[in-house]
């Protein structure tokens, strides 16, 4: 199965989270690391980002971040 790449401004349209908070994340070790595309360009792959994501609604679910009160 191909691998898609995603590059910052999709991350950040499906995470939501900033470029600082993303990097910031990926140096805690909380956040799939990017991979080199070239010299001055880096990507994601999209399944790592869908597998956070998914962890992150699980965990969020998992302990009512999400509700009020």
């Amino acid at each position: 199965m191909p691998q898609t790449i995603l590059r910052l401004p999709a991350v950040q349209a499906r995470t939501g989270l900033s470029r600082s908070t993303i990097y910031l994340r990926i140096s805690q070790g909380t956040f799939p690391e990017q991979v080199t595309l070239g010299s001055r360009a880096v990507g994601w792959i999209e399944s790592e980002v869908n597998d956070w994501l998914n962890q992150q609604i699980e965990t969020s679910r998992k302990f009512g971040f999400c509700k009020g009160g």
